[in-house]
């Protein structure tokens, strides 16, 4: 189900044949990843919740299907098929499914200005 591959393989996936609701909670599927990225896929079921938590690592969040509420910094996004958001290192959010909820999650490092 999942495939794992680095950077110097090609990589084609549709992303709707890759959705599998669980009955209840989260059901994630890493697509790809390398040093630098992970692309993971999101499946959350209706009424799922994600306690607020934060990541050392720059993320994107594109919703392919569904709504939920991402609450980014303390401010409140909706989300619906279509919707990207940059969420960045160290940022607070939570993120609870209105519906069943699938998106494709992108982590990536995060480097500091320090270099």
């Amino acid at each position: 189900m999942a495939s794992i591959t680095t950077n110097s393989t090609s990589f084609v996936s549709n992303l709707r044949e890759q959705i599998e609701y669980p009955k209840s909670g989260v059901l994630s599927k890493v697509l790809i990843k390398d040093n630098n990225c992970q692309h993971t896929l999101f499946c959350l079921a209706t009424g799922t919740e994600i306690a607020e938590h934060t990541s050392t690592r720059n993320a994107t969040v594109t919703v392919i299907e569904g709504r939920g509420i991402l609450t980014l910094e303390g401010r409140e996004i909706s989300l619906e098929a279509g919707v990207f958001v940059f969420m960045p290192a160290n940022a607070p959010h939570a993120l609870q499914a209105q519906e069943n909820l699938a998106f494709l999650l992108t982590l990536s490092e995060h480097h500091s200005h320090e270099n």
